[in-house]
C-alpha cells in the first residue's frame, strides 16, 4: 500500500491545478530589481567560483564563506563561522541569523566543491549566456540565490520583519565524521526552523519545471565472510563447506530476490574481494586479494551502497538484510555492517504545500505550473537532515548542468528566475503564516 502511494505522488506526473493569483505590485517591484541587478549576482557568483573550494581545501572553503558572511552581514544578518574539531579535518561552517516573528526560515547552501586544489579545472568563464566552472552549477550558484533573494525582500522593506537562518555547510561533498559533530548545528537549525529551503539546483525537462519534495537516504554496508580454506576437492563436503565467496554469493543473490523491490529502495554491491589473502581500504575504496582455483577461499569482503526514501524504509531493509546474513551455509560466517550518511527526506503533507505555493509563484512568473520531480532521480543532500522537523522543499537554485565534472556550466540568465522564485516564495509564505507539518505520512495523488 505504502509503495502504491508513493507511486501516486511521485511518479505520476502530478501536476497542481494554476493559481489564479498575478504578482502583486510589491512581488512586481522585486522581480523588477531582481532583472536591473542580475548582473550583479553573476558577478559575486563568479567571484565565488574563482576560489577554489574542494572539501578538503580548508582555506578554499573558508574563503567562500568570508565572502558570503561579507554578503550577509551587509544584509542585517548575523553570520558566524563554525570550526570543526581539529580529528574531523573539515574547514566549518557559516552559519547566519535573524530573528523576527513569523515563519522561521533556514535556507541551506554549501560552500565546498568536488575540485581540490590539485585539480586543473579552477575558473570561472562566460560564453554568452552559459557560465562555466568549478561548482557553478552545484552550488555556488545556489548560495548567490540566497543572498540575492534576501536582497530583494530587503528591497521591498520585507527582510527586517523575516525570521531567517541562512546554512552554508563546508562539507557537503564529502561530509566530516561523525555527522553527530559536522551536522550538528544544522539538525538544530532545523528543529527552529518552520519551513526549510534547499538552493541546490533546479530541474526544467521534458518541457516543465519540477519541485523537489523528497530525497533519498545515502548510506554505505560492508559485507565480511568467512570459510575454511582447504584443498578445493573438498569444497562443499561436510568437512569444509562451501567457502567464504560461495556465502558471499549466497547473500548478494538473496539481497536481490527478497529485499529488492520496493519503490524508493536500492542497494548495489559496488566492490566484490575474496580469495586466501584479502586487503581492502574503504577510505580508498581499493583492494587486493590472492587466492588459487585449487584452494577453498577463507575471506571474502563486498562493500555496497543503500539508498530508501524514509526512515522506515531504511530501517526494515537493514533488518532484512540482516536476516539474510544470518542464514550461513555450512562452515561458514558472515556480518554485514551499515554506515549512515545522509539520511533520507521524506515526502509529507507539508513538502507537497510547499511545492504547491512553489507552483503558483511559477505560474504567475509565467513559466507554467510545476511537477513534483522522483526522488530515484536525484542524490542526497544536505537538507534531509532537517527534513525530520520541518517542511522542506529542494531545488530553488539555478539551472546548471554537468554537475561533479569539468563540463560544469549554468545558464547564466536563470539566476534571475530562481532569485524571484524564493523571493515571492518567501514573501507570500511568510504573510500567509501556515500550520507545520513535518511528518513523513503521504497523501495520494490528485
Amino acid at each position: 500500500m505504502r509503495t502504491t502511494i508513493f507511486l501516486a505522488i511521485l511518479t505520476l506526473c502530478w501536476m497542481p491545478v494554476p493559481s489564479a493569483q498575478t504578482l502583486d505590485e510589491r512581488e512586481q517591484a522585486m522581480a523588477g530589481w531582481v532583472d536591473q541587478h542580475q548582473h550583479e549576482a553573476i558577478a559575486l557568483l563568479a567571484e565565488t567560483v574563482n576560489i577554489g573550494s574542494g572539501t578538503m581545501n580548508h582555506q578554499g572553503v573558508r574563503a567562500v564563506g568570508d565572502v558570503m558572511a561579507r554578503e550577509l552581514e551587509a544584509l542585517g544578518l548575523s553570520p558566524r563561522w563554525i570550526d570543526m574539531p581539529e580529528e574531523v579535518n573539515r574547514a566549518g561552517h557559516l552559519f547566519a541569523r535573524q530573528e523576527a516573528t513569523g515563519p522561521r526560515f533556514l535556507l541551506i547552501g554549501h560552500l565546498d566543491t568536488v575540485f581540490e586544489a590539485d585539480d586543473p579545472f579552477q575558473a570561472f568563464s562566460r560564453d554568452g549566456d552559459i557560465g562555466t566552472g568549478p561548482g557553478i552549477s552545484d552550488m555556488k550558484s545556489g548560495n548567490v540565490v540566497i543572498v540575492y533573494a534576501l536582497k530583494a525582500l530587503a528591497h521591498i522593506g520585507a527582510l527586517e520583519n523575516l525570521a531567517v537562518t541562512v546554512a552554508y555547510t563546508g562539507d557537503e561533498e564529502k561530509p566530516g565524521r561523525p555527522l553527530s559533530v559536522t551536522r550538528r548545528d544544522l539538525v538544530a537549525a532545523g528543529r527552529w526552523a518552520d519551513i526549510a529551503l534547499g538552493f541546490e539546483g533546479a530541474i526544467t525537462t521534458e518541457g516543465s519545471d519540477w519541485a523537489t519534495i523528497a530525497r533519498r537516504s545515502s548510506s554505505s554496508w560492508m559485507l565480511e565472510t568467512t570459510g575454511r580454506q582447504a584443498h578445493s576437492s573438498a569444497v562443499f563436503s561436510d568437512a569444509v563447506g562451501a567457502g567464504a565467496i560461495n556465502e558471499a554469493a549466497r547473500i548478494l543473490a538473496t539481497f536481490y530476490q527478497e529485499v529488492r523491490g520496493e519503490y524508493g529502495l536500492t542497494f548495489n554491491a559496488g566492490t566484490v574481494q575474496g580469495g586466501t589473502a584479502v586487503s581492502y581500504d574503504p577510505a580508498r575504496n581499493s583492494g587486493s586479494t590472492f587466492g588459487k582455483t585449487n584452494v577453498v577461499p577463507s575471506r571474502a569482503v563486498v562493500h555496497g551502497g543503500i539508498r530508501a526514501l524514509t526512515p522506515e524504509q531504511l530501517a526494515t531493509a537493514k533488518a532484512r538484510m540482516e536476516d539474510v546474513v544470518s542464514a550461513h551455509l555450512p562452515h561458514t560466517t558472515a556480518q554485514i555492517v551499515f554506515d549512515d550518511s545522509y539520511p533520507p527526506m521524506a515526502p509529507s503533507a507539508g513538502n507537497r504545500a510547499l511545492a504547491e505555493a512553489l507552483s503558483e509563484v511559477n505560474v504567475d512568473l509565467g513559466r507554467g505550473p510545476m511537477k513534483i520531480w522522483d526522488p530515484l532521480r536525484r542524490g542526497a543532500a544536505d537538507i534531509a537532515f532537517v527534513a525530520p522537523y520541518t517542511d522542506a522543499l529542494a531545488g530553488l537554485g539555478a539551472l546548471g548542468t554537468g554537475g561533479h565534472t569539468p563540463n560544469e556550466t549554468l545558464e547564466l540568465s536563470s539566476m534571475a528566475l530562481a532569485i524571484k522564485r524564493a523571493a515571492i516564495l518567501m514573501l507570500r509564505l511568510a504573510e500567509q503564516p501556515r500550520g507545520t507539518a513535518a511528518s513523513t505520512d503521504t497523501v495520494s495523488g490528485d
